[in-house]
C-alpha cells in the first residue's frame, strides 16, 4: 500500500492533536511519530471506504460522520479525524481530534497542494465541465501521471477532499470547480491554486439564484482570482461573454489567454465535425497546424469541449497532438450521453442515458445527438425530458423554447416528466406529444408500452426529477426481453 498521507503529515497539516480511541495503545510514539500509521487514501463516507483510507468525520446537513466512526474502523480505516472524543470508537484506533472537521478537511487540502508540484488545471462552466475534466484526465494520462477529482466533487467539501487526495508524484493534477452562488468558486479556486483555469462556456444554468447570465459569467470569472503567478486562461470563443471573460482573466493578472472554438480568431479551431459510428471525427487547426482525430463520443459539442482539453494540455506543458489521439478512447460517462444496445421485443432499442442533469444549453445538444442517431428501421426518435431545475422566473420560457430544438432534430414523439416542463408540453403540436407526468415513476408504464424495436430514445432531465428512473427501469425491462 502507498502512503498518501503519513500520521505524522496528518498532524502537522491539520494541527490536531493525536489520541487513540477508548484510550488505548496507538503503538510507537503513540502511532504518530516514525513508523506511525500511513494512510492510502481520503474518506469521508464508510460506504465506499476502503481498508487503509483516512476518515474524516463530517458534519452535514442530515447526517454526522462522527456517528460512522466506529463503522470506519471496522470497515479498515487507518485513522479518523475528529472535532471530539467519540464513545464507541475501538480502543488503540488513531484518531486526530481537531477543532472543525470541514476546516481539518481544508487543511489537509491546502498541505497537499503545497507540496504537490503537478501541474494543476481548474475547471468550471454552466455546462461540460465534468466531461472535459474526465477527457483531461485521459488526455494528460499520456503524458505523465495524472490525477483528477472523482465524480462532480466540485463544492465546499469535495474539492478539499479532492485536493487531499492529491498524490505527491503527481505531473498534473485536473480539478472541477462548481456553484450556484456568487463568492462559490472564488473560494474554491484559491484552495487549488490553478496554473491553468478553463471555463467552458456560460449559459442560462442557475438562474434562480442569479439576476442574469451576465451575473453567472460574472461568478465564473472568479476562477481567475486564484491563478498562480504565470497563469492561462482557457475560454471559449464562440461564446458572448467570451470578451467579458478575457478582460476578467487579464484583470487578474491571467499571462495568457487561450480561445478555443469554431470561429476566427480562435485557436484552437473546429474546422469540421462529422458523426461516425461511436463517435465522431474531429478536424482542427492549432499553433498553425492541422489535426485530425476521432473523438470516442458524438455530439458536435463534445469536439468543442474537446479543443478545450487539447489547449490546457498546451498550456499544461503537454503535447496536444498526444493529448488528441488519446481522446479516441474518451467515451460518455453514465447520465452524460452512455449509449445502450437494449435488446426490445424482438429487435434492438437504443437507449441515450442523459439523464445526470439538465439545462437548456445541455437540452440542445442532446436534442441534436438524438438528431444525428438514425432509428434502426420503422424506429423513431424519442424524447422523455424532464424539468430544467434552477430557472428561476425564466423558467416557462426556457422550457417552451426547447419545442425548436426538438423540431429541428426531428423528434417524432416526446414524454414529458415535471411541472415546470408543462410550458413545454403547451407549445408542442399535438402529433408529438407522448403524455404529460407529475414524476418519472408515472410515466414508466406508458414509454415502456409505446417502444418499438428500431426507436432511439434519449433520457434527460434535471437531477432532482429522477428521470434516471426511467433509464434504470428501460435497462431492466431489456434484460427480461432476452430472458
Amino acid at each position: 500500500m502507498t502512503a498518501l498521507w503519513t500520521a505524522a503529515d496528518v498532524v502537522r497539516a491539520t494541527g490536531g492533536r493525536g489520541g487513540c480511541g477508548s484510550g488505548g495503545d496507538c503503538g510507537p510514539g503513540g502511532g504518530y511519530g516514525p513508523g506511525g500509521w500511513t494512510a492510502a487514501d481520503v474518506s469521508i463516507d464508510t460506504r465506499s471506504l476502503v481498508p487503509g483510507d483516512l476518515f474524516v468525520a463530517l458534519r452535514g446537513p442530515n447526517h454526522d460522520g462522527h456517528d460512522f466512526v466506529a463503522a470506519a474502523f471496522a470497515g479498515g480505516a487507518a485513522a479518523a479525524i475528529v472535532d471530539h472524543p467519540v464513545a464507541g470508537t475501538p480502543a488503540g484506533a488513531p484518531l486526530i481530534e481537531v477543532g472543525d472537521t470541514l476546516d481539518g478537511l481544508v487543511a489537509l487540502g491546502a498541505f497537499a497542494r503545497a507540496r504537490s508540484r503537478a501541474r494543476i488545471i481548474a475547471v468550471t462552466g454552466s455546462v461540460g465541465k465534468t466531461g472535459t475534466k474526465e477527457a483531461l484526465r485521459l488526455a494528460l494520462g499520456t503524458s505523465g501521471a495524472t490525477f483528477a477529482s472523482a465524480g462532480s466533487l466540485n463544492n465546499h467539501w469535495g474539492v478539499p477532499l479532492s485536493l487531499a487526495r492529491l498524490p505527491p508524484a503527481a505531473a498534473y493534477g485536473v480539478f472541477e470547480l462548481g456553484m450556484n452562488h456568487p463568492g462559490e468558486i472564488a473560494r474554491l479556486v484559491r484552495q487549488v491554486r490553478p496554473h491553468v483555469a478553463v471555463i467552458t462556456t456560460v449559459e442560462p444554468v442557475h438562474l434562480g439564484h442569479f439576476d442574469s447570465v451576465e451575473a453567472i459569467a460574472t461568478a465564473k470569472a472568479e476562477i481567475f482570482l486564484g491563478l498562480e503567478p504565470g497563469g492561462i486562461a482557457v475560454l471559449n470563443r464562440d461564446n458572448p461573454h467570451y470578451p467579458s471573460l478575457a478582460g476578467a482573466a487579464a484583470h487578474a493578472g491571467a499571462a495568457a489567454v487561450i480561445a478555443f472554438g469554431s470561429v476566427p480568431p480562435a485557436d484552437p479551431r473546429l474546422l469540421d465535425w462529422r458523426p461516425c459510428p461511436g463517435g465522431s471525427v474531429v478536424e482542427a487547426e492549432f499553433r498553425g497546424s492541422r489535426l485530425s482525430f476521432r473523438l470516442g463520443i458524438p455530439g458536435r459539442h463534445w469536439a468543442i469541449n474537446a479543443l478545450a482539453v487539447l489547449a490546457a494540455a498546451a498550456a499544461s506543458g503537454a503535447d496536444p497532438r498526444v493529448a488528441a489521439t488519446a481522446l479516441q478512447h474518451f467515451t460518455a460517462m453514465p447520465g452524460r450521453g452512455r449509449r445502450h444496445d437494449l435488446a426490445w421485443h424482438g429487435g434492438r432499442l437504443t437507449l441515450i442515458d442523459e439523464s445526470y442533469n439538465a439545462s437548456p444549453a445541455a437540452m440542445d445538444a442532446a436534442l441534436r445527438v438524438l438528431g444525428d442517431t438514425p432509428p434502426g428501421r420503422f424506429g423513431r426518435r424519442v424524447a422523455v425530458l424532464g424539468d430544467m431545475l434552477e430557472l428561476g422566473d425564466a423558467a416557462p420560457c426556457l422550457h417552451r423554447a426547447l419545442a425548436g430544438p426538438i423540431a429541428a432534430a426531428g423528434v417524432d414523439r416526446v414524454f414529458l416528466v415535471g411541472s415546470a416542463i408543462a410550458a413545454l408540453d403547451e407549445a408542442l403540436p399535438a402529433a408529438l406529444k407522448g403524455g404529460l407526468w407529475p414524476s418519472a415513476d408515472q410515466a414508466i408504464p406508458a414509454l415502456v408500452s409505446f417502444l418499438e424495436p428500431g426507436d432511439v430514445v434519449t433520457v434527460k432531465g434535471s437531477y432532482g426529477v429522477h428521470v434516471d428512473r426511467i433509464v434504470t427501469r428501460l435497462i431492466a425491462e431489456a434484460a427480461r426481453s432476452e430472458t
